[in-house]
């Protein structure tokens, strides 16, 4: 303006008071709506550099599934007017999919071939610290652990958040991103940098959204990353790769041995049936069960969730683990119904015609035959390619596994990496209920994304042309509701059976065995940890404030533990030097439990 000589008259306007005014709305909102920044974001921080302690380690952080915003990278004219906006976190996010549903749910969609983008469509994931530490304004994910290990002197020269697209499968990251390529490099940089090993904290991610997709665990992410690296036909870094470079590992809330398959199939999940009735209409209308039946089958990199022990081609071993029809490691005395029985329904409707031929209470050697069964054959090919689901006992198995990309999901399948003076924490929370298993009805009806022949299995997933016949439209392939949310008892024994939820123990997101059995038994034995790695188990008591809305300094939900004291106090002593200072703690009967189970 002084350039070009145009002069601008501001009305006089008094600004003195803004200042003032906004201290006092600010002060006067309620305690609901603070969502935690209630003045103790720098507490943990500023107690550990009263020590004299400061940033001795580098530290990468790396989120679970749908933590890492997505943007979109499409120039096609039917997306460019989101382009390099977030289709996954942020406020445009929701803007998009309340105003721009179709084009949200193309952008989010895999190719369920391939695994990869669909036509005219690409979508990535953000960069970057920002890129996690909050889901949408005010709801902080990683922030915490940032701003405290900001305060002993971490920044982004000593400290990385390592973002991914978390729909794709593992094999897809590194095929489409180098991302396991760019791990390894940030590792050895950070290394030669600070010339110290690197402490890694992995955390498994709960839905803050209330998708059908509940947990992840990066912790297996992680593994995966371990062997990739060691393996010669892969990163090629050699045997001691992780025991020249990794100082620690902190698994956080890892779903180790993850018990979820039926969202596979319907869509649902215990947050979709407990909503209230305006809740569930507002989910179904913008985003319905089918809808997230569609998108969740077609992320790869969600199919970690399968339950462990639970081969889908020989339908046995998953009764060792967890239980059968009468029994399950974390029942309790004198329980009224048994955790062993993953799908059950009842007694009422499996008298009737109706679900006589194919409605039986179900095992985890049933369960998930039964769930394939259901699904189509481009699902059951990229379960297959990707991903296995056994429990491997014979140690030269084990050892010929370490070069099988398949394996590398499933710690029952692989060994820990070749690292015997790494340290292993295993950090979770206990004391939330959580859903254990389920009940289901509902008759068949039509689905319009399933055109296969009921029952379709894929039998030889390396096989191009695996398909199955289509049938006629008046088929119907689908069941209209399969969790039984009409099917509540307060009175059942040792939890309630809620809105047809079995419920159990854990950290409202993962139940307990699958939180911390590897930690207290499975990786005590050297076939599955031959090198011999201390693990140490901290589980963290659920105590949340009830009037602060993510509940305060001592939560342990699944999601909200990352801004916890407790555990926010163990990543800064790891990394600042001092980790020998944690010990093991335990608040739940977890070694009872694990110890029940027929490892060997």
């Amino acid at each position: 303006m002084d350039e070009y000589d145009i002069s601008l008259t501001l009305p006089d306007i008094d600004l003195s008071r803004v200042e003032t005014e906004w201290q006092r709305l600010r002060s006067n909102i309620p305690e609901l709506w603070k969502l935690n920044n209630d003045g103790r974001e720098f507490k943990v921080g500023e107690d550990i550099k009263a020590r004299g302690l400061s940033a001795n380690y580098p530290i990468v952080l790396v989120p679970g599934i749908v933590s890492t915003g997505l943007e979109s990278w499409s120039t096609a004219p039917e997306y460019r007017t989101f382009f390099r906006e977030k289709v996954w976190g942020g406020f445009n996010m929701i803007s998009q999919v309340t105003f721009n549903r179709d084009k949200w749910i193309s952008a989010m969609m895999l190719d369920p071939i391939t695994g990869l983008d669909p036509p005219n469509v690409k979508v990535r994931a953000a960069e970057g610290i920002g890129a996690a530490s909050s889901f949408i304004q005010g709801f902080w994910i990683w922030s915490k652990i940032v701003e405290n290990l900001a305060v002993v002197n971490y920044d982004t020269n000593n400290l990385h958040l390592a973002p991914y697209d978390w729909r794709l499968s593992y094999w897809n990251l590194e095929e489409r991103d180098g991302y396991f390529s760019r791990m390894k490099s940030t590792i050895e940089g950070l290394k030669k940098r600070q010339n110290k090993k690197v402490v890694i904290a992995a955390h498994s991610m709960g839905s803050t959204v209330r998708t059908p997709l509940k947990a992840f665990y990066s912790h297996t992410l992680n593994i995966w990353t371990f062997k990739w690296v060691e393996s010669p036909l892969h990163g090629a870094g050699g045997p001691s790769w992780v025991e020249d470079h990794v100082e620690a590992f902190i698994t956080i809330a890892g779903t180790h041995l993850a018990k979820a398959m039926a969202a596979f199939l319907s869509g649902e999940m215990k947050d979709t049936v407990q909503m209230n009735p305006a809740g569930a209409y507002v989910l179904e209308k913008f985003f319905s069960r089918k809808e997230r039946q569609k998108l969740f089958r077609s992320w790869a990199g969600s199919a970690s969730l399968w339950i462990k022990a639970s081969p889908i081609s020989s339908g046995i071993g998953g009764r060792e683990v967890w239980g059968n029809q009468t029994w399950a490691p974390d029942d309790e005395p004198n329980s009224t119904h048994t955790h062993g029985e993953l799908i059950a329904f009842r007694q009422a409707l499996l008298d009737m015609d109706a679900f006589a031929q194919d409605s039986k209470n179900m095992t985890a050697d049933e369960a998930g035959t039964w769930i394939m069964e259901r699904t189509p054959s481009s699902f059951q090919k990229m379960l297959g390619t990707n991903y296995s689901f056994d429990i491997e006992r014979d140690e030269e198995v084990l050892k010929r596994n370490d070069i099988d990309h398949t394996k590398w999901t499933n710690p029952l399948e692989i060994r820990l990496p070749n690292a015997p003076s790494m340290k292993f924490y295993c950090v979770y929370g206990h004391g939330k209920e959580t859903e254990v298993s389920r009940y289901a009805h509902g008759p068949h009806e039509q689905d319009e994304n399933f055109a296969e022949a009921e029952y379709p299995m894929c039998t030889d997933p390396s096989n191009d042309s695996c398909s199955t016949p289509q049938t006629p439209l008046d088929i119907p392939l689908a069941r209209n509701s399969w969790i039984d949310a009409e099917y509540t008892d307060e009175n059942a024994i040792p939890k309630v059976v809620r809105n047809g939820v079995n419920m159990g123990e854990g950290d409202g997101t993962v139940s307990l065995l699958s939180l911390g059995a590897m930690c207290v038994e499975g990786w005590k034995r050297p076939r599955w940890n031959p090198a011999g790695i201390k693990i140490t188990t901290v589980e963290l008591p659920h105590r949340p404030v009830s009037n602060i809305p993510r509940g305060g300094a001592n939560t342990s939900d699944h999601v909200d533990i990352l801004g916890s004291t407790g555990l926010n106090e163990i990543i800064l002593k790891v990394a600042t030097g001092v980790g020998h200072e944690i010990e093991d703690n335990y608040v739940s009967r977890i070694r009872e439990y694990a110890q029940r189970i027929q490892w060997d």
